[in-house]
């Protein structure tokens, strides 16, 4: 589904990684380690299509993803360090949103069942500012749910969250590789994915 040959990249004068290459298929899961400052979000940023590598290539279904970018765009999601959360819409219309960017109809029973999976029923008519920092993260991620998108890439998605919404994400990020989905992701936490195919690559040495 995803494959990556000889890929580079380099901020300023500094070398961050080469000659970088795996694929994943349908059902697996990518963990990308490495200290602070050594690649880790560059390299998902590269693979989201949000930067270009300094040499070689991403591909998703044998075609560049240059190629292919307005699929690509509706096959994947990414959630960075940043949520993306509206202060002044709630959990619900957030979600709203971020379906309209998508171009994808919005079901509002399936948001409220998304929100709740995620433990955050109690919060859908209260504005984003009044949310802590982990129920935010908690809202971007369940978009994901709603997002309809097979290639997932998440840059620390469990920053911010308690025991309780560790254990709801590990769950969700389960669920969606069990179904043949495909996820890629940096932690700092011990991510547990029991009886899913893990592939660890680490970048910047």
């Amino acid at each position: 589904m995803l494959s990556v040959a000889d890929l580079a990249c380099e901020r300023g004068e500094r070398e961050l990684f080469r000659n970088l290459a795996f694929e994943l298929e349908k059902g697996q899961a990518l963990l990308v380690r490495g200290g602070n400052g050594r690649g880790k979000t560059s390299l998902l940023r590269i693979l989201s299509g949000l930067s270009s590598p300094t040499a070689g290539a991403v591909y998703w279904r044998g075609q560049p993803i240059e190629a292919v970018r307005e699929q690509y765009g509706y096959d994947m999601a990414y959630i960075g360090h940043a949520n993306a959360i509206k202060d002044d819409l709630t959990p619900l219309e957030n979600l709203q949103f971020a379906a309209a960017l998508r171009g994808r109809q919005f079901d509002s029973d399936q948001a409220v069942e998304a929100l709740a999976q995620l433990g955050l029923s109690h919060c859908i008519e209260l504005p984003a500012r009044a949310l802590s920092f982990g129920q935010r993260r908690r809202v971007a991620l369940s978009g994901l749910m709603l997002a309809g998108a097979l290639l997932w890439i998440l840059d620390e998605p469990l920053t911010g969250l308690d025991i309780d919404g560790v254990a709801m994400v590990e769950k969700l990020i389960y669920s969606h590789i069990a179904a043949g989905g495909v996820a890629i992701m940096t932690t700092h936490q011990p991510l547990v994915l029991e009886g899913v195919i893990q592939i660890s690559i680490s970048v910047g040495g």
